[in-house]
């Protein structure tokens, strides 16, 4: 087994963090070779806020995921989410010295690295430049300009913006543990990347992950991502409620959110009680279903709301409309009961699960693919890609270099070795008896 062609994922949430291992079978799908998973500590709302307890965890789920694989990991790419992550739109073009050569790859990363350029707010930095439509001479709505001739290359561009901290502290919290950063991908996007189809960004569609900490949002219209958004709200807050409002402990809240929670209240009979028991000794407490419903569904209503509003800011009040695949739920908010009904009842839009399982190769456990890992698979996804554009843009390379040599050969003036004249017998005679009269001197 090559080591080049393996890839790894790391996903780090505010309820856990993932470490995946894995490459792609011969089918293209994607083979885990090994999984680590831990408990998150010292990461809030999606930004780390304790360092030595993030990198104890992920040290962690490294350690389990190298366990389970029996391979050493060097490098990992990472997914990054938090309310400091913001997007917008910005438009540039580059002039090309010859508009009589084809427009390259190189062309287009020149173009790219000059949005990067761009001046931010004080504290943050780019994130990813994702190209949406290119223009070629005044000529628009192109995907893909490369082979084309012109002079003026424009394209507009989808930029992710977060705050140089929060990045820096990611990175410091990999270094320590032992590791290299590959790469740091937008969380929305890598389950993006996991859970969608290409029929599916093409049609338009909206992908909600509902995390521990954070639910993200990423909007797909003619194959191209349009609009991305990190909500400050996730499964937690729920938790914390259940908590409040029960009057229980967390451990038990997040249980009953788990094992009994619903997202629609109308589901529950009036007479359906769970009992919790008591701290120390105390009396146990009944709890009705219903109530338990009615404090989630509360939440759930908050969280889908300035998620839509989100969607709505896109859509221009008829989103329904533009995005005609609608919507997919992922993460773990995602596996709670009746959340699709809500979801549906709320925005009136088509919404399906979003499970990664498709990407993932045949004999791998159920369990992996659940809505919880489709950032940690569509991270994993996102390595193996980098790895395949490097290879291919080696190859390419080679390639280039041996054209060049044998044009340089092809090119060059052909040199005869110089051989001497064969002598007659004449000749000779004449040298020997020269050296005679020679050495008779």
């Amino acid at each position: 087994m090559e080591n080049d062609d393996i890839s790894v994922g790391l996903d780090i949430g505010t309820t856990k963090i993932v470490a995946m291992i894995g490459r792609r079978n011969e089918y293209g799908k994607i083979e885990l070779l090994g999984i680590g998973k831990a408990k998150s500590l010292g990461v809030h709302r999606g930004v780390v806020n304790n360092i030595t307890q993030t990198i104890q965890s992920i040290q962690r789920a490294v350690d389990e995921a190298i366990a389970v694989s029996g391979i050493k990991i060097t490098d990992a790419v990472v997914g990054i989410a938090g309310q400091h992550i913001r997007s917008l739109q910005h438009s540039d073009y580059i002039t090309r010295p010859n508009s009589e050569e084809v427009i390259s790859e190189e062309d287009l990363e020149k173009l790219e690295k000059q949005v990067y350029k761009l001046v931010m707010l004080p504290g943050e930095e780019i994130i990813h430049v994702l190209p949406q439509e290119f223009k070629v001479d005044g000529q628009g709505e192109i995907t893909q300009p490369v082979g084309m001739y012109g002079g003026r290359l424009e394209a507009n561009f989808h930029v992710v913006v977060g705050q140089i901290s929060s990045i820096r502290n990611v990175g410091r919290c990999i270094k320590s543990a032992g590791l290299n950063l590959a790469g740091i991908t937008l969380e929305p996007l890598a389950s993006a990347e996991a859970v969608l189809s290409a029929e599916e960004k093409e049609a338009g569609v909206a992908l909600i992950d509902i995390g521990g900490g954070t639910t993200d949002l990423a909007i797909f219209k003619n194959g191209i991502i349009r609009h991305t958004a990190v909500i400050p709200f996730g499964g937690n807050v729920i938790t914390e409620d259940i908590k409040e409002g029960c009057s229980i402990i967390e451990k038990q809240a997040e249980l009953l959110k788990t094992k009994f929670g619903s997202a629609w209240p109308g589901e529950n009979k009036d007479n359906e009680i769970v009992s919790i028991p008591g701290l120390r000794g105390r009396d146990p407490k009944e709890i009705t279903l219903k109530n338990l419903s009615k404090i989630i569904q509360a939440r759930v209503v908050e969280i889908i709301e300035q998620v839509f509003l989100e969607i709505k800011n896109y859509g221009h009040e008829e989103p329904k409309k533009k995005l005609i695949a609608g919507i997919v739920l992922t993460g773990g908010g995602a596996q709670l009961k009746h959340i699709k009904q809500l979801v549906e009842y709320i925005t009136g839009m088509d919404t399906r699960i979003g499970y990664p399982n498709e990407n993932l190769a045949g004999d791998s456990d159920e369990s992996l693919s659940s809505p919880q890992y489709a950032t940690a698979v569509g991270l994993l996804m996102n390595g193996l890609n980098k790895i395949e554009k490097a290879k291919k843009a080696k190859i390419a390379q080679q390639n280039f270099q041996e054209t060049k040599t044998e044009d340089v050969k092809k090119d060059a003036p052909v040199v005869e070795e110089f051989k001497e004249p064969k002598k007659s017998i004449f000749e000779k005679w004449g040298d020997k008896f020269r050296d005679f009269l020679d050495n008779a001197e």
